[in-house]
């Protein structure tokens, strides 16, 4: 039995090359009548982006933009989900109500310090998703005032895990409605016009 391992033939990166990326692909269109599963981020084939709890807010808004999210799953040094880190959470009012109330700078204020808490977290599950049109997707969230839903399953041991997430923004891009991200409520107003037709 020959035991020897030739080198494998090496080549220069040809000029132009891309880089392949998941398969999965969202849909490029839907309708509200669409399975809501078209519209949701699956986690088994696109890697969240994730962030330590005790990393500075803007560490986790530069992760954002690198990204190209809006999104962040904080997670524990177990690789659980301790909470949730969103571009509103950096932008809105909750760091100067943090300073306000702990003093401080907004370079010291942690993801910990203004994330939502797992125990917080509004979850959808997956059995109910499949079931689910993009419509009831977007009531769902509209209802609730988020631009952002997680979906959960369950691993083999059935302890719940984060299988998949919604967002308003790409909902709207795959409905064919072009936003920018201060815009979500009139975004809503928007989706719900095409509900209306």
């Amino acid at each position: 039995m020959d035991r020897t391992y030739p080198p494998l033939k090496a080549a220069f990166l040809e000029p132009g090359a891309g880089y392949v990326t998941p398969a999965h692909a969202l849909p490029a269109r839907v309708r509200m009548e669409s399975p809501a599963i078209e519209v949701m981020t699956d986690l088994r084939l696109v890697a969240p982006v994730t962030i330590d709890p005790h990393e500075t807010i803007d560490a986790a808004n530069t992760r954002m933009i690198v990204n190209r999210v809006r999104l962040l799953l904080v997670t524990g040094v177990d690789g659980r989900v301790v909470g949730l880190f969103t571009a509103t959470d950096f932008l809105g009012e909750k760091p100067m109500q943090f300073i306000q109330h702990h003093g401080g700078t907004h370079g010291e204020i942690l993801v910990k310090d203004i994330m939502t808490p797992q125990a917080h977290l509004e979850v959808l599950s997956l059995a109910d998703v499949l079931a689910a049109k993009v419509g009831h997707v977007v009531e769902t969230l509209r209802a609730r005032g988020r631009q952002h839903a997680l979906v959960v399953d369950a691993d083999e041991d059935r302890r719940q895990r984060v299988r998949g997430i919604f967002s308003v923004t790409q909902i709207a891009r795959q409905l064919g409605i072009q936003i920018q991200t201060q815009e979500i409520v009139r975004t809503f107003a928007e989706i719900e016009g095409l509900l209306s037709h």
